[in-house]
């Protein structure tokens, strides 16, 4: 069966594909080659050919009269899988037996799943871990309620709320379909920061909604991660569940975004010797990243600062701006630059790009001052594409994997809620933010830095631990921390 078939409507999704092969789209092929001399060499040409990049021939031994393996092919698109299926179907000696989407095999059955911490194999394990010995543990916590932060899964769960308004680059599709991404967010905690966490997709139509019933769920986690929440009711969200609970509430969109790149960009200004007291930044889109990463800039000593929309950029003289605008209005663009991305840009010293797909050109990176730095951040596709600026930009980063400098949330937000839950914070500050931008930064030293190396890897482990210490340390110096569960009541022992 073409399992691949069933999904021709992902071809249709605007933006989502690529230009050159990538594992997102790659298939497996069960085939089965004949044993002579160059079947194998004119299966891997017909692949090349085709566009394709084989990426894996495993356990590959030629011994009988034909060899039957499942080998991985990167494509661009479902369209061209099926292209390069076809190549290599009418080949001499080549039979494909079978063919299937690698992306969607890996999410059949979900990609997490609970396991459990204790061995339930006889009935002494029974009734310590049940009934009636769990009884005791919840009269505990009835008496005192802090041992929930001890006694139970709330010391190393997150919550992960979404409402699918603002999915990835697919925008408003609902929280079944946003389920794959929660579940995929999921994953990135507990491996690359030991916490469990769980998606949780609501059902809501309404601001109210999902803050009632994340205030209502809440005493069974630790912490709230808010993700793909369209702006302006992603900033309200945050704030009234910050508010209401005493459990840290963390929007990535927004402060896992701003943590990374404020990270990039001091390693950044490092390499072309500039202060971050005297560089002008024009920030393109200004939704719930673009806030985020505009206030933590600003936070963080940043000279100038000019957010740009679909309008122009942002100042006191435009009107009908909403609440998340108004802050650039009072905390930017002192000068009242106006005019478009292409007008403002000139002469500045960086370019944050958290927008739309070929925004800023050659000759606006031309413009700009010298050694400039460009950080186009629209996924999948950047407001100008690495080739284009090379030779022009000092620094360039994107938010892709196949480029240098990945400018990736998974650098921050395991590491934030690791160091919260071991230090019992009961809300992450703007300081705990600031301190794990610095530890992500610090992962270079000084002498690896390089214009390709800014940020570290995603899969550089030292990141999550480095970030969780001193994120857990500020959390303590600045006494947002739980006081320290007392001893169980004696009389329950």
């Amino acid at each position: 069966m073409k399992r691949l078939q069933l999904y021709d409507s992902l071809s249709a999704l605007k933006g989502v594909e690529l230009d050159t092969p990538t594992p997102a789209y790659s298939i497996t092929i069960k085939v089965s080659l004949g044993n002579r001399p160059g079947t194998l060499g004119r299966f891997a040409t017909a692949i090349g050919d085709a566009g394709g990049n084989i990426a894996a021939i495993p356990g590959f031994e030629a011994k009988g009269p034909v060899i039957m393996r499942e080998i991985d092919v990167l494509a661009e698109s479902p369209d061209h899988a099926r292209h390069i299926v076809a190549a290599v179907s009418d080949l001499d000696g080549v039979t494909v037996l079978d063919w299937w989407d690698r992306t969607f095999r890996l999410h059949e059955g979900g990609k997490i799943e609970v396991n459990a911490l204790c061995s339930v194999g006889d009935a002494h394990d029974l009734a310590m871990a049940y009934t009636p010995g769990v009884a005791r543990v919840c009269k505990a916590i009835q008496r005192e309620p802090m041992l929930r932060h001890t006694h139970t899964i709330v010391k190393n769960i997150v919550a992960i709320v979404t409402d699918g308004t603002a999915v990835l680059g697919l925008g408003d599709i609902g929280p079944a379909a946003a389920l794959p991404v929660m579940e995929g967010k999921a994953l990135l905690f507990k491996e690359f920061g030991g916490v469990d966490a769980f998606p949780v997709c609501l059902d809501v139509t309404t601001a109210d909604e999902l803050v009632e019933t994340v205030i209502r769920m809440a005493p069974s986690f630790g912490g709230i991660n808010l993700e793909d929440i369209a702006a302006p009711a992603a900033f309200e969200i945050e704030d009234r569940l910050i508010e209401a609970l005493d459990i840290p509430v963390f929007h990535d969109d927004q402060h896992g975004t701003a943590i990374v790149t404020t990270a990039a960009l001091w390693n950044a200004l490092k390499l072309v010797n500039k202060q971050i007291a005297d560089v002008s930044v024009v920030i393109s889109g200004t939704g719930a990243a673009g806030l985020a990463v505009a206030k933590m800039l600003h936070d963080a000593g940043v000279g100038e600062i000019v957010g740009v929309d679909r309008a122009g950029a942002i100042h006191a003289g435009r009107s009908n701006l909403n609440d998340a605008k108004q802050w650039f209005v009072h905390h930017s663009n002192p000068d009242g630059k106006a005019g478009s991305l292409s007008e403002v840009i000139r002469g500045a010293d960086v370019f944050v790009g958290l927008s739309a797909p070929g925004l800023l050109s050659a000759e606006d990176v031309r413009s700009m001052a010298h050694d400039p730095i460009v950080f186009a951040m629209a996924n999948p596709d950047p407001e100008i594409r690495p080739e284009e600026v090379d030779g022009l930009a000092a620094v360039m980063a994107t938010g892709r994997s196949d480029f240098p400098n990945q400018i990736n949330n998974v650098l921050a937000f395991p590491g934030v809620f690791r160091g919260a839950l071991d230090a019992g914070a009961t809300c992450i500050t703007e300081r705990m933010k600031a301190a794990a931008a610095r530890a992500i930064a610090e992962v270079i030293g000084d002498e690896d830095l390089d214009r390709n190396y800014i940020v570290p890897s995603v899969f550089d482990r030292r990141v999550a631990a480095r970030v969780a210490a001193r994120v857990a340390a500020c959390a303590v110096a600045e006494g947002c921390v739980r006081a320290v569960a007392p001893p169980v009541p004696s009389d329950l022992l």
